[in-house]
């Protein structure tokens, strides 16, 4: 048996994705009996013109000749209304299919560890949200029906022919074998080549998507030209696999095209001798009616390799997205205890981690803050001082030790709970499409738009928002770009304040900011600050001369703990040389 990856129809996706009809049995069902009526009213038509001409034109009677006629223009009006029906009725299953799969996928996606994020493309992701997913609708809406209804639809016309004229009908049954053979070869390298496409598009759409992001940098180190070349080869890439599928498309459809024709003129040759001799077998009806079946024979075998290649480009689509959404990279939230509200104790006992296995970031640290405190933690880059954050929010989970807060571990809280109690500023403050409100509550309805602006009235920002077109109903475009840096850290400040946070994280809050944002955030620390537990991570230490604690650490351990003061008095001390080195430059400057 062919690996999964390689079968030319996998019935167990197939089956997995019919899973998701069960809500809408009803449109199914309309659809289904849209498709019969499709292939059966349109296969009677050239039956009844057949009795036309042999009973009634052949016998040159004019009595119930329109009889005839209205029969075939009500035929005609029925399959006319089942396609309409089938046409609205399949897409809108096949949409409201893909809008339950897209949003159990995002809803999914959400619940990802960091790691899976770190790991992963977002053009590829985005591909799967999107693109993908109108290729899985195309399977219900030009796919799944309309092959079924072709299939239908030979069947009654191989029967209705077989029943008029067995001679003729075999002389076009002889050639449908190979018609097959060449259709299953067909299906057999489009299902390669579409899965060739399918990842050409992932790639096309993450390296423009990386690059439109990342535009500044490539203008700011005068990267145009490399990136453009780099973006032809891709683009290059992805029109050969495209290529592949229209060079399989222009040989088999004209070969298919050449045997349906030469199926019509061996039948009319055949039955034009046979309907002109002494005594024909072979009625004129007969002739004019296999005119009008053969390409409804043949058509539909093309149309059938046609909605193939529509159903496998959604079969590939959806392997891709099921992938993502067999994907196990959820935090474990087990956890059953419901954070109200935290005293603000925090303690890390012995905790190891690593993003990358056997690549040990944290080697076991201890410490503790006890609840009200003001604790820095400071470090050269690399030294894991945001890895701590990172970990007690449980964006990660750790690989030995235990993180407690109020003397519980952190995995017996729930996530929502947990992550609701702490507010994280961090340096690269992310801003939403939208307004500076939206931005700051996150479309959080319990709060008010008058609890913002008294919270930023308390921390001083409300005069820099008022000022803006709008105020707080100021749309800030994509990433905020229509603010500054430090008005930006503004936004994100008020944003962690107004949730009244039982614990504060500042994480490189004013290291990008102005010296006037840096002094509203100053002013605004100190105030929201008193009487909760506050974690400041800072590379500029004079910011953090009034914190109760100072962590130092380097290479994932903790090197010294102390006072700013305490910490100076160490003749050869890590913290007083970080200070010192700091203090000099300053001094220059």
């Amino acid at each position: 048996m062919a690996e999964k990856g390689k079968k030319i129809f996998d019935i167990s996706l197939f089956t997995r994705l019919l899973h998701y009809i069960k809500p809408y049995r009803t449109v199914f069902v309309i659809s289904l009996f849209c498709v019969i009526g499709l292939a059966l009213f349109g296969a009677f038509r050239p039956y009844v013109l057949r009795e036309a001409i042999d009973v009634k034109i052949a016998n040159k009677e004019y009595n119930g000749f329109v009889l005839y006629m209205l029969i075939m223009l009500a035929l005609l009006v029925l399959e006319v209304v089942s396609q309409l029906l089938f046409i609205y009725y399949a897409s809108w299953l096949g949409q409201s299919v893909v809008r339950d799969i897209r949003v159990k996928l995002f809803k999914h996606m959400l619940k990802f560890k960091m790691t899976y994020f770190d790991k992963s493309s977002v053009g590829v992701l985005i591909t799967r949200a999107v693109t993908d997913m109108e290729r899985i609708a195309d399977i219900f809406g030009q796919g799944l029906f309309m092959i079924f209804s072709d299939v239908l639809k030979m069947l009654v016309v191989a029967g209705f022919m077989a029943f008029i004229n067995i001679k003729l009908s075999l002389i076009v049954f002889i050639t449908m074998p190979i018609v097959l053979f060449a259709t299953k070869i067909f299906q057999k390298y489009m299902k390669r080549a579409f899965e060739d496409v399918r990842t050409e598009v992932s790639n096309l759409n993450s390296f423009v998507q990386e690059r439109v992001t990342g535009m500044k940098i490539l203008q700011l180190f005068t990267r145009e030209d490399t990136e453009y070349k780099n973006f032809k080869k891709i683009n290059e890439r992805h029109k050969k696999g495209w290529l592949k599928t229209v060079w399989y498309n222009s040989i088999f459809f004209p070969i298919a095209e050449f045997l349906a024709s030469l199926t019509m003129a061996m039948v009319i040759l055949v039955g034009g001798f046979d309907a002109i001799s002494e005594n024909p077998d072979t009625t004129l009806g007969d002739l004019i009616s296999f005119t009008m079946f053969i390409p409804m024979l043949f058509r539909p075998l093309n149309q059938i390799a046609n909605k193939f290649n529509t159903l496998q480009m959604g079969m590939v689509a959806a392997d891709r997205v099921f992938k993502v959404l067999d994907t196990t990279s959820n935090i474990d939230d087990s956890g059953t205890i419901e954070a109200n509200h935290f005293k603000g104790n925090i303690s890390f006992k012995n905790v190891r981690f690593s993003y990358i296995k056997e690549e040990e970031v944290l080697k076991g640290i201890s410490f503790h803050v006890e609840a009200g405190e003001t604790v820095a933690i400071v470090g050269a880059t690399g030294a894991g001082k945001s890895t701590i954050i990172n970990l007690l929010n449980r964006f990660y989970d750790i690989n030995s030790g235990t993180i407690e807060v109020d003397d519980t571990d952190i995995k017996n809280m729930t996530l929502s709970s947990l992550r609701s109690q702490i507010a994280v500023v961090l340096q690269d403050v992310f801003l939403f499409a939208d307004t500076i409100l939206n931005n700051i509550t996150l479309n959080n309805d319990a709060i008010t738009e008058e609890d913002v602006v008294n919270a930023a009235k308390a921390i001083g920002i409300h005069e820099f928002i008022s000022s803006l077109p709008d105020g707080y109903h100021y749309n800030v475009k994509e990433r905020g770009v229509m603010l500054s840096s430090g008005q930006r850290q503004l936004i994100s400040f008020l944003r962690a304040y107004v949730t009244n946070p039982s614990i504060l994280i500042l994480d490189e809050a004013t290291s990008s900011v102005d010296s006037y944002s840096e002094q509203l955030i100053q002013d605004a620390t100190d105030k929201i600050t008193k009487g909760r537990t506050s974690i400041v991570i800072a590379h500029r230490l004079a910011t953090i001369q009034q914190a109760d604690k100072i962590i130092v650490m380097e290479a994932g351990e903790i090197v010294e703990i102390g006072t700013h003061k305490t910490l100076l008095e160490k003749e050869t001390g890590y913290y007083k040389n970080l200070y010192e080195v700091q203090f000099l430059k300053a001094e220059e400057v």
